[in-house]
């Protein structure tokens, strides 16, 4: 592996608010897959056989939420001249690394698409439709950087009929509570990038020193699950970084560490890992809360990686089929599809609730929503500034993610209802 390859996982960020938003190590070519050896015909044939003889998938998964027929995550962009619920103006809660309109993006094209699923229509999230059927309940986000982009994302939309008080946060503000009073409605962030125990440090150089173990949950999450209603909870991009991975606190193997006498067992075999150890443990609680897995989210580099000027400068969606992701994402994606199945399986013989909140095919559309080089104010783009094309610009695309969080919960609740009746 050469010295640019390895300096890939070094890219993304520790998720406190005080520091840059992460970039991720994946890009779009030939060169990202030959960069992970393991990967090699194994990757190439798990992807071509489990899709049916197309190297690609093209539609989200089948086991999306389904109301009245519909799979609100099979669909496309659409113009929307109605543009955002709110904007930068209107909103306080965006951080500035997501702020790309106060920070000089001078195009607005992105702003104005909603998304529509085949057959039927997704409506714009009601806020107070949505707090007055959250009253008393609380709902938990379990993740990395990802769930804070849309963590405020929520907040600037439920904001515009009461704003959130911030009643709790860690050291570096990676993990975060806020509380709407009027609905005593609760709504966190629970730091958890691997949902494995993990020991992350970084030594002079800001390198990251990782020791995750295969045999244990993060307890930020797992110690609270017991007080949520709703949670969502999504692996993601840093099971890509350098990691030595343990089990009954032996290091069993790694991911890239070539200079280590240890066997590279791949961010695939941690990942799977990390899923059925996490399914296992909601399915075994004895508290059931409704629990939305978000499938796997891909970065929009081009032109190179987040090191070497990758840049993502589109103003418009994808048209469907004209991007359907890398061999890398897609594999992630299959691997969460395939353990999602299985847990739902076993799940549903004991009330476990687990729904897929498949979210990766409609995100994948989108490279002009991402911040780019405008994580910073009026960047000087003539030094070619490190461009972040993985997280979402606020307001936007990841405001459908909350709409879409929005209609299952208010199903939810209606069907609970009916029950009751």
């Amino acid at each position: 592996m050469s010295m640019a390859e390895e300096e890939k996982e070094k890219c993304l960020g520790d998720g406190s608010s005080s520091s840059p938003p992460s970039t991720t190590i994946a890009n779009h070519t030939l060169t990202k897959v030959l960069g992970f050896a393991f990967l090699g015909g194994f990757c190439a044939y798990l992807v071509f056989s489990a899709s049916g003889g197309s190297f690609f998938p093209s539609d989200p998964s089948d086991d999306g939420d389904v109301d009245g027929g519909c799979n609100f995550f099979a669909g496309s962009w659409i113009s929307n001249p109605s543009g955002p619920a709110y904007t930068n103006a209107s909103c306080k809660y965006i951080d500035p690394p997501n702020d790309c309109m106060t920070n000089g993006r001078p195009d607005r094209e992105y702003l104005y698409w909603r998304w529509k699923p085949q057959s039927c229509d997704l409506p714009r999230a009601n806020a107070e439709k949505f707090l007055n059927a959250m009253r008393n309940k609380a709902w938990g986000l379990v993740g990395d950087s990802i769930f804070r982009n849309q963590l405020n994302s929520w907040l600037c939309l439920l904001s515009q009929v009461e704003e959130a008080t911030d009643i709790y946060h860690d050291e570096d503000y990676q993990s975060r509570t806020w509380y709407f009073p009027s609905y005593n409605f609760t709504l966190a962030l629970l730091w958890a990038p691997f949902l494995l125990k993990a020991e992350v440090s970084r030594d002079a150089s800001r390198n990251y020193d990782i020791k995750l173990h295969l045999d244990a949950l993060e307890s930020t999450w797992t110690n609270q699950y017991s007080n949520f209603d709703y949670i969502i909870i999504s692996g993601g991009q840093w099971f890509l970084k350098t990691t030595m991975y343990l089990e009954n606190n032996t290091i069993v193997g790694c991911h890239n560490c070539p200079e280590k006498d240890v066997k590279d067992l791949g961010f695939d075999y941690a990942y799977r890992k990390a899923l059925q150890l996490s399914f296992n443990f909601i399915i075994e609680s004895d508290h059931k809360p409704l629990v939305l897995f978000r499938t796997w989210l891909a970065d929009h580099f081009e032109y190179g990686e987040w090191y070497s000027g990758g840049v993502c400068n589109r103003t418009e969606p994808y048209k469907a089929g004209e991007f359907n992701g890398d061999a890398t994402d897609n594999m992630m994606w299959r691997l969460e599809v395939e353990e999602f199945k299985k847990a739902a399986a076993i799940g549903s013989k004991n009330r476990t609730r687990l729904k897929l909140f498949d979210t990766y095919h409609l995100s994948l559309l989108r490279p002009d929503g991402h911040p780019g080089p405008y994580r910073k104010l009026h960047p000087d783009l003539s030094k070619k500034p490190q461009n972040d094309c993985l997280h979402w610009c606020l307001p936007g695309p990841v405001d459908t993610w909350n709409d879409l969080a929005t209609v299952i919960a208010l199903n939810e609740e209606d069907s609970r209802s009916s029950s009751m009746k």
